[in-house]
């Protein structure tokens, strides 16, 4: 709250005698820099002033009824399923009943009346407050919760098979259009949210989008790294369904000009689901992005992710050495995360003290310290790292190396007996040193310190329902390199069936690029070579490039030509 702000509330404190000057002085300097906690919240907090007096005097001067008790017998379940708990814990509301037009809501803090505004928009009508004390609204929404989940069962109930279904679930808000748009009954819209989320991880989809457009609203699905339609709800539905998903993951639902990050813990068919949620303007209303992270999903092995033969042999010995720098490079979504994990559950062990810093920490491991990157207390990769060399450890993971003082204290790291692990955005292994030298690390210290860079991308794997063999073309073989067909070759297109969404794949599995630091390599770093040259020394060591193990994968059936080509695209063979 503002400096104006505040005075205006001490003035009228000391008007109706509820503090007197020394108080204010002590909460003031309580607050110190903490300028988010409130004035009174810290009256009170600290015995100061007497909440019943203050909600006497503020329901006096705002009209508003004081109950010494909530009516609980008479709260509206109906209207509580669409106010997750931690929303009205933290702001101290509970919906009460439904009159007429009118929504009945109980509120601990009379300066609050902003929340007026949020439970305006989430019901469509208008909303009278009546006030009672903190414990009193806690008590109650504990209580009011209770009876709701008792009713439900447990939170998979919300998510049951009979509300999996799209087209069922949008021809049910198409129906009920002259409710919704009186605003007397939601229950089609929660029940569309709850489809589109069952539907998403039934398929296994990892991103939900939901768009707006001039005329339209479209709901597209990212499964196996690829968009698709799936749905076009009714548009004039489209400020009801994005308050619903807002209010999910905690968002203020009456900010719609700025961006907001959120998140949504649900249980679905049984499965623990975190859903990191993303609000952005634009011109035709707010556009959602909904990422959603199977909290069940076990760690795969890198034997599951792609590594085989030769690769996982050298990836192994990588692995196990002492100390250095293994660096996994790629662009955004290409499962660099995911074969991080995979290395640190193979080396996880009692003897071994493992820490990781990310942003976010996507899945928990058991027996790995895992600290969640955190800008606004300052909380940020490279003094997260810091506090990391004071705790022992033997394995350390950064999420990402972005900046000069990220990438010293991970090269200061690894020359003093650390194994180090992390992330960087290039297009290929070999472009990793010339990118740690344009954030400005000496070459001969990433010749000391890097032990090997790992390019890699996902490739959709074929469907085994309806895959095709075949027998490909000359120019076909002549685009992959390929110089003639072995006897134990197995191509196959996609067709694609029901198993597949008709998309012909289904799953994904990666293809590497692994450059090892031999020493004519390190010569090169330490000379400053560009990355071309590198790449060519390193293929001259026995390095396979993302294009040669995507075609081998292509021999062995695993996926197709088509697929190969479009993530190997500018890759040089």
């Amino acid at each position: 709250m503002s400096g104006t702000g505040n005075e205006f509330i001490s003035r009228l404190l000391l008007e109706h005698r509820l503090v007197d000057v020394e108080s204010l002085a002590k909460a003031e300097e309580a607050r110190g820099q903490r300028q988010e906690r409130g004035l009174v919240e810290t009256l009170l907090d600290m015995g100061l002033m007497e909440e019943k007096r203050y909600l006497a005097a503020f329901g006096s001067i705002l009209g508003l009824d004081v109950l010494e008790s909530l009516p609980l017998d008479d709260v509206d379940l109906n209207l509580l399923k669409l106010v997750p708990i931690t929303w009205a814990r933290e702001n101290s509301v509970l919906p009460i009943r439904r009159d007429d037009d009118r929504i009945v809501a109980a509120i601990s803090n009379p300066l609050n009346l902003s929340i007026v505004d949020d439970l305006k928009a989430l019901f469509g009508a208008r909303v009278e407050i009546v006030l009672a004390s903190n414990d009193v609204v806690e008590d109650g929404i504990n209580q009011a919760y209770q009876r709701l989940t008792g009713l439900e069962g447990t939170a998979s109930a919300v998510f049951g098979d009979d509300e999996n279904d799209l087209e069922k679930a949008a021809a049910d808000l198409e129906e009920s259009s002259r409710d919704l748009l009186d605003v007397t009954d939601e229950a089609p819209v929660i029940r569309l949210v709850n489809s589109i989320l069952g539907q998403a991880v039934k398929e296994r989809v990892s991103d939900i989008h939901i768009e707006p457009f001039e005329k339209l609203l479209s709901v597209r699905f990212r499964k196996d790294g690829i968009l698709r339609e799936v749905l076009r709800p009714p548009k004039r539905f489209q400020a009801s369904i994005t308050s619903r998903i807002k209010i999910m993951g905690n968002l203020n639902i009456a900010e719609k000009r700025l961006p907001q990050d959120g998140r949504i813990r649900r249980v679905v068919a049984g499965k623990e689901i975190d859903v990191r949620l993303s609000s952005v303007p634009t011109s035709f209303g707010e556009r959602l992005v909904l990422r959603i992270l199977d909290k069940s999903s076990t760690i795969l092995d890198l034997t599951d992710l792609g590594f085989d033969g030769d690769k996982l042999k050298v990836m192994h010995e990588l692995i196990t050495r002492p100390h250095g720098i293994i660096l996994v490079t790629g662009p955004t979504g290409s499962g660099k995360t995911t074969t991080l994990y995979a290395c640190l559950t193979r080396i996880n062990t009692p003897d071994k003290n493992i820490l990781t810093v990310e942003d976010p920490v996507e899945y928990q491991i058991n027996g790995i310290g895992q600290v969640h990157v955190n800008t606004k207390i300052g909380l940020t990769f490279a003094s997260g790292l810091r506090a990391f060399l004071r705790q022992d450890p033997d394995v350390i993971l950064i999420g990402e190396i972005r900046d000069r003082e990220t990438a010293e204290i991970a090269v200061q790291a690894s020359l003093t007996g650390h194994l180090v692990f992390s992330t960087l955005h290039t297009n290929d292994a070999s472009s990793a040193f010339t990118r740690l030298v344009d954030m400005g690390i000496e070459p001969f210290l990433i010749a000391s310190s890097v032990l090997a860079t790992v390019a890699q991308r996902l490739v959709r794997v074929v469907c085994r329902e309806c895959r095709e063999r075949y027998e490909p073309s000359r120019g076909e073989l002549e685009t992959l390199g390929i110089d003639r067909i072995r006897p134990e070759d197995t191509f196959y297109r996609a067709v694609g069936c029901p198993a597949c969404s008709m998309t012909g794949y289904s799953g994904r599995n990666a293809i590497y690029e692994i450059l090892k630091v031999e020493d004519q390599v390190r010569e090169l770093v330490m000379k400053s070579a560009d990355a071309s040259e590198i790449k060519r020394m390193a293929m001259s060591l026995g390095m396979r490039t993302l294009r040669q193990d995507g075609v081998d994968k292509v021999r062995r059936g695993i996926t197709t030509a088509e697929e190969v080509m479009r993530v190997t695209q500018g890759d040089d063979e």
